[in-house]
């Protein structure tokens, strides 16, 4: 969410941003925020001028009455009250307006950084750089399904028969290598100075507001019946959540984070949901990375958390390559985005495996966390997130690229002490 003093004052900018986002439905909701404010503050100003001369009349009231002066004091009461309903009427405009106002700012998107290119949606995404050279077997590489079954690894049938389609049973030797991933993910991050989290698994709906969109928590988020509680998508939401109303001390960051939690996901609308495969799935698990910073430092951190996620997927040598996000694939909250892409040696090109994203004070503003500062007076924080993995998509990469041609899989090095020293999966 922008600042209305912002807004207020660069009304163009901010229609050009939603302009760039090609989001030209938004465009009226600048000028009607703009209409809504001013109608905002000339009640307030009201509201205060009239809370001011009820006092002072008030004052007189007793003053009146202690001389005698019955009828100057009734005509003093008689104002007061004209006051009161005037007031009354007010206040509750103001809380209209207030609201009126915060629903548009829900919805006008952050500020994008200038170094973001500007395209209509995700075929329009710009690729950065390449790490590790991909490579194409003189073998074929199988379905990854076909792989975990010849290794009696997965059950989709039995998985479809309990929950439905988007579920999957893991067993054995792929359930191990799962898990495996998952611990090396947390002590790679632990490594790097992270501090390791398990948060709830449910939040509150101010916390689902204040982490994220309304469209994108209609096509992501499980709502729990009857209560106030939301499944997470991705463990960020409880962890930024974790903040919510605070006041850091700039001594206190940056907060570096690492946590893992199960993601549940609607994936409303998204396609390949029906396939036989887990790459789109309702549930999974994921090591994610979260930072509070101050808002100068978050753009050196950005590039420092997608650089972890290049370099875990690096230390198991699956290729990778980063990917900038085009405006128009940007979420609304989000000031700069890169996507973290793995070779699929099957496919022949790279596909996502996790995105790191800069979001400016957005979150904070939206969840009130602040920094304290005694000079310039306490400001909003910056928060990032990204991936650091999140299986079973993973294993689709780890799999075809440790594929071998008598149909084991390899075990990197580093995932062996994780596997009971297993350098191979028969």
């Amino acid at each position: 969410m922008l600042d209305i003093k912002f807004v207020r004052a660069n009304p163009e900018i901010v229609k050009e941003n939603i302009k760039k986002k090609f989001q030209d439905e938004k465009l009226p909701l600048v000028d009607e925020v703009i209409q809504l404010d001013q109608e905002y503050r000339e009640a307030k100003t009201r509201c205060d001028y009239l809370r001011s001369q009820r006092n002072s009349i008030s004052k007189q009231i007793g003053g009146f009455m202690a001389k005698g002066q019955k009828d100057e004091a009734e005509k003093a009461k008689a104002q007061v009250g004209a006051m009161a309903q005037e007031l009354a009427e007010l206040e509750e405009k103001e809380g209209v307006l207030e609201g009126e106002i915060k629903k548009r700012m829900m919805v006008i998107p952050n500020i994008i950084d200038e170094s973001v290119p500007i395209g209509k949606d995700d075929s329009e995404n710009v690729e950065v750089e390449r790490f590790g050279e991909p490579v194409v077997p003189e073998f074929e590489v199988p379905y990854h399904v076909d792989i975990m079954e010849r290794l009696h690894g997965i059950d989709l049938d039995s998985a479809r028969k309990t929950s439905g389609n988007g579920f999957y049973y893991l067993c054995g030797d792929i359930a191990r290598l799962h898990s495996a991933i998952l611990s090396y993910a947390r002590d790679f991050m632990i490594d790097r100075g992270f501090t390791y989290y398990i948060p709830p698994f449910m939040i509150r709906s101010n916390v689902v507001n204040g982490v994220m969109s309304f469209s994108e928590m209609e096509n992501m988020m499980y709502k729990i019946e009857g209560e106030d509680l939301y499944l997470i998508g991705t463990s960020e939401h409880s962890m930024i959540g974790k903040f919510i109303d605070t006041i850091l001390d700039e001594s206190q960051l940056p907060q570096t984070l690492t946590s893992y939690s199960p993601c549940f996901r609607k994936e409303v609308g998204a396609h390949g949901i029906e396939e036989r495969g887990v790459y789109r799935i309702h549930q999974f698990e994921k090591q994610e990375m979260i930072v509070v910073c101050k808002p100068e430092d978050s753009k050196e951190w950005f590039v420092k958390l997608w650089q972890n996620t290049v370099d875990f997927f690096r230390s198991m040598d699956i290729p990778v390559r980063t990917l900038e996000c085009c405006s128009g694939d940007l979420a609304d909250l989000k000031v700069k985005s890169i996507d973290v892409e793995a070779w699929s040696p099957r496919q022949k090109k790279y596909f996502e495996v996790g995105s790191c994203s800069n979001l400016g004070d957005a979150q904070a503003r939206r969840l009130g966390i602040r920094i304290k500062n005694k000079e310039k007076g306490n400001y909003f924080a910056h928060t990032l997130n990204n991936t650091v993995v999140a299986p079973p998509r993973m294993l689709i990469a780890f799999l075809e690229n440790n594929l071998c041609a008598d149909g084991s899989i390899r075990i990197p090095e580093p995932l062996r002490m994780y596997m009971g020293g297993k350098d191979r999966i028969q």
